[in-house]
């Protein structure tokens, strides 16, 4: 959505073991969203509420945006607003939108960059606010979910408490464990490329990276190969790893993502981030 009007694009459409996140992660999201739409008449016939907020939080790079790919690609009967960057002014008439072409869904890219930043706002209080109010303007029964995307969720967490019931499932997004990094540099690598020692020593050594590094590694090693005229093997997965974790590389593996700590827990093999443009609506 853009001061020029909607984009509308086509719906991504990925399958589960594109996805890599901690086990059971992916379920609970899907369940949120698409579980409830699929029992509404009867939650409505019980008198529960169908309007829902999902938060998903964590570093970048830690596959928020491609979990959030993975989401509208399983729920074709939704119609989805996605807002990023200036466009989040727009959620007044998202929502609208939403409350018109039910089940829908609203994605909010990056909140945290509106959570104290009264530029981004028509008025004297911040943008996360107005996202707020727009959240408690729709109807208890509209099926409508208000899906958050942060790295920082420390920025929202006072905000979101103090105004509570908006975000009803809060799911961390954590950086891949090396059980994680493994599968995604299995899942980038040419088919038979490289040993498994040498894919499982790569994903020892790259603790702290996310889905964007691997991603980047594994192209790199490929480049060295082609340089040389000769298949990918796995001295140019060693050349490529040793090259993009060296001190000169300092800058490089900062914008890829590198340097946070590493966190336990996952090990499906899925995959990483790639963000969608501003203002997109999914039909």
């Amino acid at each position: 959505m853009t001061e020029e009007g909607l984009t509308f694009i086509a719906r991504p459409e990925l399958r589960a073991d594109q996805v890599v996140l901690p086990e059971g992660v992916l379920e609970r999201v899907v369940d949120h969203v698409a579980g409830i739409a699929a029992h509404a008449p009867e939650l409505k016939r019980l008198g529960q509420h169908l309007k829902r907020g999902l938060l998903l939080y964590g570093p970048p790079g830690s596959g928020k945006t491609h979990t959030v790919r993975y989401l509208l690609g399983v729920t074709p009967d939704h119609t989805v607003v996605l807002l990023a960057g200036e466009t989040l002014r727009f959620v007044g008439l998202a929502a609208k939108l939403a409350r018109a072409m039910q089940p829908a869904l609203v994605v909010l890219e990056d909140c945290d960059l509106i959570a104290e930043d009264r530029d981004m706002s028509y008025g004297a209080k911040p943008l996360l606010f107005e996202v707020l109010d727009a959240m408690d303007g729709l109807d208890a029964d509209a099926d409508v979910t208000f899906v958050l995307t942060t790295n920082r969720v420390d920025a929202m967490e006072r905000a979101l408490t103090q105004r509570p019931g908006r975000v009803d499932l809060a799911v961390e997004v954590p950086l891949p464990d090396t059980a994680g990094r493994l599968a995604l540099l299995r899942l980038y690598a040419p088919e038979g490329a490289f040993s498994e020692d040498v894919l499982a020593d790569t994903a020892h050594r790259t603790s702290g990276t996310p889905a964007s590094f691997s991603r980047e590694l594994i192209r790199r090693a490929v480049l060295h190969a082609a340089k040389d005229g000769v298949a990918p093997a796995d001295r140019h997965l060693h050349e490529a790893t040793s090259e993009i974790l060296a001190d000169g590389e300092r800058l490089s593996r900062a914008l890829l993502g590198a340097g946070g700590e590493e966190k336990s827990g996952m090990s499906v093999d899925r995959m990483p981030r790639v963000r969608p443009g501003d203002g997109e609506v999914h039909c």
